[in-house]
């Protein structure tokens, strides 16, 4: 697949991270398993086919000093702008990287599986006419293996819009009731929506931290995150009462 000007078309996974989160501070470089949590995310971000680099997108505060050094000491490259303007840091990475689509992933997800980012890009560059291909618009998947994949001419479309839940969470615009952009979804079956996987609280750490300990020294696949935790209903009910932040929230 070539991008408009006949090169081929650049495909580059942008890690959103960065050390204040509200609910759980410091959750992106927390220990799972021996390996910061940051380190899971760029392992799986890496692994995937048809990803042609992948970058760190964190904000210029002194706090996010430490998201910028890791990413560096492990090979990546950091791209650093507005704390609360998270799509102007992925625009900011496009523009770095020469990206023509970007997979959006954030740094609170540590299993994330290969396979599924692999896939995303895959129908994307079948089809670079789409501008949003995700597994979170029919959500099937465990909540923290989420994937988004943005054509880059869409998210410099959807940067006219100033509302802060759109500047936050990067993509919203594309999806949004009436965008006009053009979508398309992944599913999987049997759906696993139920499950939550991705840290935002304690309890979400502690769940990471019993599942860690069962997988193997590998990027995940989701089905074996679902199978382990289909058998461990102890573990399920660690963050089964957590939920998720509204969008509107930020």
């Amino acid at each position: 697949m070539t991008a408009s000007d006949g090169r081929a078309a650049r495909v580059v996974a942008v890690v959103q991270a960065r050390m204040q989160s509200t609910r759980l501070p410091g959750k992106v470089l927390r220990d799972l398993g021996g390996e910061p949590v940051l380190a899971w995310v760029l392992r799986a971000a890496r692994a995937a086919e048809g990803v042609d680099e992948v970058v760190v997108a964190t904000s210029t505060e002194a706090a996010d000093d430490a998201v910028a050094a890791f990413a560096e000491e492990h090979g990546t490259r950091a791209v650093r702008g507005s704390q609360d303007d998270v799509l102007g840091r992925f625009l900011l990475a496009a523009g770095e990287s020469g990206a023509d689509a970007v997979v959006r992933l954030t740094a609170d997800c540590p299993l994330l599986d290969p396979a599924v980012i692999s896939q995303a890009v895959a129908l994307w560059r079948l089809d670079p006419t789409l501008d949003y291909v995700s597994t979170t618009q029919d959500r099937s998947l465990p909540r923290g293996l989420d994937v988004e994949v943005a054509a880059v001419s869409a998210l410099r479309a959807a940067d006219a819009r100033r509302e802060p839940h759109h500047r936050a969470h990067v993509t919203s615009a594309l999806y949004e009731e009436g965008s006009g952009f053009g979508l398309a979804s992944l599913s999987f079956r049997p759906p696993s929506d139920r499950l939550r996987v991705t840290l935002d609280t304690e309890d979400d750490a502690r769940l990471l931290d019993e599942l860690a300990a069962l997988l193997p020294a590998r990027p995940p696949r989701w089905r074996d995150v679902v199978r382990i935790l289909a058998g461990r209903p102890d573990i399920v009910a660690l963050n089964a009462h957590v939920e998720q932040k509204p969008l509107l929230e930020g």
